[in-house]
């Protein structure tokens, strides 16, 4: 039986949306856009954010993919928060979910440079019961290791968890570790197919 419904963050219960961004801070720059998000999100290098890593150490290694371009990933940096707005039904939907008997949860790859830059976005979390980010764990979905961090944090029963990420890869490791998992592609069908999921279990 289901107790615990376990939530990813970015793009389930806060739009994340890098590439809308990118159009707003350099417009119709189409091959320069190409050229930074190489140089961002290459090799993962903006993952190690996520992990927990020294955000100047990040910063100083993208530039080096692309000096000549310092500014423009300066500027990036330094208007990041932007990349995160709020998600119309969040705060409705986890306080349904309590409001039914369950705990509600996070787990996500997310940084604490982000988190300052747009602290506004999480204000649902006061709602939850708990969770864990990865900066802090200094673990990335979907390694193992990290599902495990947030069952031991709060002793939860894998079999009696739903963990719901926009990305397949992550709902897979979740699923691997124990948990039942749902990937959501919008807000709503994640609400239908955990609503499926619930009453199933229930029965």
């Amino acid at each position: 039986m289901i107790k615990n419904v376990i939530f990813d963050i970015g793009n389930v219960l806060v739009n994340f949306n890098w590439a809308e961004y990118m159009q707003k801070l350099f417009p119709g720059q189409d091959d320069l856009i190409a050229k930074l998000n190489v140089a961002v999100w290459g090799d993962g290098r903006w993952e190690r954010l996520d992990a927990g890593d020294d955000p100047e150490k990040v910063w100083s290694s993208i530039i080096k993919i692309c000096p000549e371009n310092e500014p423009e990933i300066k500027k990036i940096i330094s208007r990041v928060g932007e990349t995160l707005t709020k998600r119309a039904g969040t705060h409705e939907w986890i306080k349904d979910l309590k409001s039914r008997g369950y705990k509600v949860y996070y787990l996500s790859n997310y940084s604490r440079f982000v988190m300052d830059a747009n602290p506004e976005v999480l204000d649902f979390l006061p709602l939850m019961d708990g969770g864990v980010f990865s900066c802090d764990v200094k673990l990335l979905k979907p390694e193992i290791e990290i599902y495990d961090s947030l069952a031991k944090k709060y002793n939860l029963v894998p079999s009696e968890c739903v963990f719901i990420d926009d990305l397949f890869a992550n709902v897979q490791g979740a699923i691997l570790y124990g948990f039942k998992g749902i990937q959501c592609v919008n807000q709503e069908q994640a609400k239908q197919d955990l609503n499926k999921l619930l009453s199933s279990e229930a029965q």
